[in-house]
């Protein structure tokens, strides 16, 4: 049974997985909320269009020291030693269930790096108002089941978020749901936010 995850919780994926895990799916989905003005009235004119949000994750690999190692995101689709994959852009949020996956090998991640920060960004500029139903959730990678569901409800005049991280402790991968607002289209612009969470 998968758990629904409050601001600044931390679980142990193993825990709750209920064994031990070699790969998980880090799952991001979103929806854009209509404009101002082209609500449900606007929509039965002609307005209710809805806009395109382009949010985008990204996954930035840390050693010991708070020290960046390697990104993935949409411009580097896997990391350099490959432990790490994005399924790609999805620029619109449109359909069900997971607009953009991360998926990570654990068992390849390199010793020398202790955590991995998630985050999203709006690329197209537009912010956190404008986003609903946003989430980010980790699934079993071996048999697909969700672990743990972050629902991002926080609306606001953000255009990014810190999502949640996962580290090392104890010889064990353990998740930290940040759930912290920020701005910037890309992750480096949240680089100087994230480090004060490793």
């Amino acid at each position: 049974m998968s758990v629904s995850l409050q601001k600044g919780q931390k679980i142990s994926l193993e825990k709750e997985a209920g064994g031990s895990l070699s790969r998980i799916v880090m799952g991001l989905g979103w929806d854009s909320s209509p404009p101002a003005g082209r609500g449900f009235l606007g929509g039965l004119f002609g307005g209710g269009d809805q806009e395109a949000i382009d949010l985008d994750a990204s996954c930035i690999l840390f050693d010991e020291s708070g020290e960046p190692q390697d990104v993935v995101w949409f411009r580097q689709l896997a990391s350099q030693d490959g432990s790490i994959r994005h399924s790609g852009d999805n620029r619109t949020g449109e359909g069900d269930g997971d607009d953009e996956q991360i998926m990570v090998d654990l068992t390849a991640v390199p010793a020398r790096i202790k955590s991995l920060v998630f985050t999203v960004s709006n690329y197209t500029g537009q912010d956190f108002s404008r986003v609903r139903n946003a989430f980010c959730r980790i699934v079993n990678g071996s048999n697909r089941s969700e672990i743990a569901r972050y629902d991002l409800s926080c609306q606001g005049n953000h255009t990014a978020m810190i999502m949640t991280k996962l580290y090392r402790h104890n010889d064990e991968w353990k998740m930290h749901a940040i759930g912290e607002a920020g701005q910037g289209r890309t992750f480096d612009q949240l680089l100087p936010q994230i480090v004060a969470h490793l």
